[in-house]
Formats: C-alpha cells, sequence, structure tokens
C-alpha cells in the first residue's frame, strides 16, 4: 500500500469566461485509466456541441500514467498546461476536462496557455485538494472497568477513534500513523496498567483538506 499523497477529495466544476470564451472545468479523482477516460467521455458526451473538450490526467502511485490531449487547440496549448498545474500542486490519480465554447476572439497561444491553466487551478479548487494519510487500525481489548478512563483519554487525544464494539470484553479500534505506533501503544499500556491486548488489525487512509 502507498504512503501518504495529495490528491482531489471528489467531483468538482467551475467556470470563467474569458475574452468572451466560456471554460467550463470538471476535476474528479480517477484511480486507474480506465476511470479516467471513462470520465472524460462522459465530459464530452455533456458537452458534444463545444468547441474543445480539453483533458489531462494523472495517474499511480509513481505517477506512470500522464496524458494530455488538446482536442483540437494547437498542440500544447491546453492539454500539456493542464497536466502541468496536476504535477505542480502533486496531485496524484486525478483528471481534469475543461470545456472551451468560443466566443469569437482569439486568444493566442499564450493566452491559452494561461487560460486553461487557471481553468484547471480553479477547478481543483471547487474539487478540493486532500491528503490521503495512511493510518493503521490499532484494536485495544480491554475488561469493561478500564472502558470509561480508555475512552475518554482516547477521545481527547491526537488519536482519531474508529469504533468500539461491545462483545465479553470491550473492542476500541483507534487510528494511529505508523510512525506513532509504539508511543501509542506505550500510552495506552501504562494507562490501563499493562491489562490491555493491543493489536494492529488493518490498514485505511484518512483524509485531511490542504489548506
Amino acid at each position: 500500500m502507498r504512503n501518504d499523497y495529495i490528491t482531489v477529495k471528489g467531483f468538482g466544476k467551475s467556470e470563467i469566461i474569458i475574452q468572451k470564451s466560456r471554460f467550463i472545468t470538471y476535476v474528479d479523482r480517477a484511480e486507474t485509466e480506465e476511470q479516467a477516460q471513462d470520465f472524460i467521455n462522459t465530459i464530452k458526451q455533456k458537452h458534444k456541441d463545444a468547441t474543445h473538450n480539453c483533458s489531462a490526467y494523472i495517474i499511480g502511485e509513481h505517477d506512470n500514467i500522464q496524458k494530455a490531449n488538446d482536442d483540437g487547440e494547437p498542440s500544447g496549448t491546453a492539454g500539456v498546461p493542464m497536466l502541468e498545474v496536476l504535477k505542480k500542486q502533486g496531485l496524484k490519480d486525478t483528471v481534469v476536462v475543461v470545456t472551451r465554447y468560443f466566443g469569437g476572439i482569439k486568444l493566442g497561444g499564450g493566452g491559452l496557455i494561461r487560460a486553461y491553466g487557471k481553468a484547471t487551478t480553479e477547478g481543483i479548487d471547487a474539487a478540493i485538494v486532500v491528503e490521503r494519510k495512511l493510518h493503521h487500525i490499532v484494536k485495544i481489548s480491554i475488561d469493561y472497568t478500564w472502558l470509561g478512563k480508555v475512552e475518554n483519554e482516547v477521545r481527547n487525544s491526537e488519536y482519531p477513534l474508529k469504533e468500539i464494539n461491545y462483545a465479553d470484553s470491550v473492542e476500541v479500534f483507534v487510528y494511529t500513523k505508523a510512525e506513532d505506533e509504539q508511543r501509542f501503544t506505550e500510552w495506552i499500556t501504562e494507562l490501563t496498567n499493562g491489562q490491555a491486548e493491543i493489536e494492529i488489525v488493518e490498514k485505511e487512509f484518512l483524509e485531511f483538506e490542504v489548506k
């Protein structure tokens, strides 16, 4: 499983007008090239009457899939600037489509590069940038006599509480970052006078907005 990375929270849409041309941006998360292509095709179908539907995406833990499409705009003036914005922001698993309705005024090469770059940036802002941080889910098995103290301490700590299962004993599930695992284990052990059973049961990403 990959480590922490930056991506978008989900679907986002924005629109700007530049020299009477409409630039409508659609952004979403895509974890496979097939998902990215499906998203692009959906937008193209939605805007079949548009002058251009330019696109870009970057996918994979090591950004191994990168594609850009100018869709009829002069070569290098749309898709590539869009892809560069994704790369500059350090985004992974992200697809963007900028739909343009020509307004009658030509922007020139530099103008197009700036326009598509700005449209992409605003679309990304609408989609909300998040950091996905890999956490371990730690199961704390304790006797009911410890529940009040452990639950109260965990809720007031830096470690997010996932859930509590009530059975013969109590199972408290808590998120902790890998590098904090030993410190967390020592804390719980001390808190319960060594009466807790502690084990990692799985891993999961938590998302945090990037301001």
